[in-house]
């Protein structure tokens, strides 16, 4: 992980076996100094003093900064405790963060394995690659059926859960035959949180995220970070951030670092509630296609509580038609009509809105927020109520 010259030191040992409340609070964190603050703030810089010859970790503003340097530690921490031979860096924005990993460690030529069941940008990235003239083969993250379609392919993508769908697959299997096929493996653990599950103690090569999400859980910031653990896949990427110059403010960096200490609180609580509203949904007649991978019963739970220690704030399910979707969601009063996930605030979406995800016209992704559970769940019981007319 990086280090900094400007009073972070190696940052503050964590002791061995640390809760993940205890590692959230203390991430990151720069050795005290007196009279400085814990977390200090954002450092505004294009450029640095650099007298001499270029040396030294900071040069100039789109290759390095001390705020993020802090944040990359911070997560490192998390999505690999213990370990020093990772590198994290921060990005723009979690696309910025994928397409970093893609398009640095492929080329002309090459194949490459995506899950067809991902993220909605995900086919505007293949329709990029294959301008390239790379090859982009495609396939479910259920049953592990990307295995059928990795021989000869130079990188393997896994989403896993799912978005919008919540479908698991074994990362550890699939990491071990692509590597037996000579093949790189990033894991998007948007959904899951390095709280919710470790890809690099699974197998991966990488473990990517869009911070936007739960891993900041404010709705106000943009960002995607990196985690790596193969040192040449991870200068590719560096490079990559350089050339593209997707690369966070100093501001949103900082205040991605300050809404980490409160990860742990807000991920127990939202995925609580979670469990608690796929019950409650499992008694409606009306909700059909229930995914959760926290229920027991989902067909995703096995695997899941085999390589997860929680299980994401995200639950999804379809009503009858689009117009009782749309019905529902305009009855809610303490659900917002938005897209994202893993706000304090619970977020809802018809999600065939936008187009590109394979979905029903009444499929709804629901991202459970920090509300009081008996308050949210009674809200969305006398919205379906209210919606069925």
């Amino acid at each position: 992980m990086n280090d900094s010259t400007t009073g972070a030191g190696h940052g503050q040992a964590l002791p061995d076996g640390a809760g993940d409340g205890t590692r959230a609070v203390r991430a990151g964190l720069p050795e005290p100094v007196k009279h400085e603050p814990t977390l200090p703030g954002p450092v505004f810089a294009a450029h640095f003093h650099l007298p001499g010859d270029p040396t030294g970790p900071y040069t100039y503003g789109r290759d390095e900064n001390p705020t993020w340097t802090l944040l990359e530690r911070a997560v490192g921490e998390l999505e690999a405790p213990g370990r020093d031979d990772v590198e994290t860096l921060v990005f723009a924005s979690g696309m910025a963060a994928i397409s970093s990993v893609l398009f640095s460690q492929l080329r002309a030529g090459d194949a490459v394995v995506l899950p067809d069941d991902g993220y909605q940008a995900l086919p505007l990235v293949r329709d990029q690659l294959e301008t390239y003239g790379i090859e982009v083969r495609t396939a479910p993250t259920g049953g592990d059926a990307q295995l059928e379609v990795l021989d000869g392919a130079k990188l393997l993508w896994i989403e896993t859960p799912s978005n919008p769908g919540l479908d698991v697959c074994d990362v550890r299997r699939l990491a071990e035959a692509a590597h037996a096929r000579g093949a790189l493996v990033a894991v998007d653990n948007t959904l899951a949180t390095p709280l919710g599950q470790r890809p690099l103690e699974l197998g991966a090569d990488f473990a990517v995220a869009s911070g936007t999400k739960q891993l900041t859980g404010h709705g106000d910031v943009l960002l995607g970070y990196v985690t790596g653990r193969n040192a040449e896949a991870m200068a590719a990427v560096r490079r990559w951030r350089k050339i593209v110059g997707a690369v966070p403010g100093p501001m949103e960096a900082w205040l991605a670092h300050r809404s980490i200490a409160t990860l742990q609180l807000r991920v127990d609580r939202q995925n609580a509630t979670a469990l608690t509203l796929a019950q409650a949904l499992r008694e409606r007649s009306e909700v059909t296609g229930l995914r959760y991978p926290g229920l027991p019963d989902d067909p995703s739970h096995e695997i899941a509580s085999r390589q997860m220690r929680r299980y994401g704030c995200v639950v999804s399910f379809t009503l009858p038609t689009r117009a009782r979707a749309d019905r529902f969601l305009d009855a809610l009063r303490l659900v917002d009509d938005a897209t994202s996930f893993g706000g304090v605030r619970s977020t809802a979406e018809r999600r065939g809105r936008w187009g590109g995800d394979a979905v029903p016209e009444g499929f709804i992704r629901f991202s459970v927020g920090a509300e009081d559970p008996e308050d949210l769940v009674a809200d969305v019981l006398r919205a379906l109520d209210e919606s069925a007319g």
